[in-house]
């Protein structure tokens, strides 16, 4: 195999493995071991296992020698360690943002919102399709936020953290929330509405207003809840199935 193929081979095979991975189709603590990735994915040896090596300087996959690879787990106090990391990341982005944003950046935050805005979603009646649509708009939206600012490694920080987000929102509160809603009980309830209010539009349009009208205060606060409404969901949906 020419080493120009073994490159596209590698890529396609870590790109597949980390869809996979984010989307939680393979699950949080998983084996993965190389004769099962090698049947289910029909990548060659070397692909797969540069692929994991990848994976693993992510942090999506752990590594040891007794046990091979895994997908990397999740936990309450890493949702918690990512939460403030985010604060810590995104805040000073937007920010900037809101120093710096012209025309082209506003234009394009109300652009994003729209999206968002054709793009609901309940609990009550979810779709893996549906999540992949909202996560995808939703990105796209607080991308579009930040994207006046110029720190490149606050970027790749953010992009490394949201990533991680994504696996634990989907893992420990988006699935265990809809389980909850199935239960017409108070903490169910309770679960349920964490989730709506974490995923609906009006904090979305808040928070768009707040940046575009250059109110510093108001987006510093908007912005510090919404980082935080992964973390309660999570807890929320603990309460509900305990």
């Amino acid at each position: 195999m020419q080493d120009n193929e073994i490159s596209t081979k590698t890529q396609q095979a870590y790109q597949q493995l980390r869809s996979d991975i984010l989307s939680v189709r393979l699950r949080p603590g998983a084996p993965l071991k190389l004769k099962t990735l090698l049947e289910q994915y029909d990548f060659g040896w070397t692909p797969l296992r540069e692929a994991l090596s990848r994976l693993e300087a992510e942090k999506l996959v752990t590594a040891s020698s007794n046990r091979g690879f895994a997908v990397a787990p999740v936990s309450q106090a890493e949702l918690e360690d990512l939460t403030q990391a985010r604060m810590v990341v995104e805040i000073p982005l937007l920010l900037e943002s809101m120093q710096r944003g012209d025309d082209d950046w506003e234009a394009a935050i109300v652009t994003s919102h729209y999206r968002l805005s054709r793009c609901t979603i309940s609990s009550g009646n979810v779709s893996e399709a549906a999540i992949d649509e909202w996560e995808e708009r939703h990105t796209a939206f607080h991308n579009a936020l930040l994207s006046a600012a110029t720190s490149n490694w606050l970027k790749h920080f953010y992009t490394a953290l949201w990533f991680q987000l994504r696996r634990h929102h989907r893992f420990l509160s988006l699935a265990p929330t809809i389980r909850a809603a199935a239960v017409l009980d108070e903490a169910g309830q309770h679960a349920s509405a964490a989730l709506e209010e974490a995923m609906g539009l009006a904090h979305h349009t808040e928070l768009m207003n707040a940046v575009l009208n250059r109110d510093t205060e108001s987006a510093r606060r908007l912005m510090s809840e919404h980082i935080g409404y992964t973390l309660d969901v999570y807890l929320q949906s603990e309460s509900s199935i305990k």
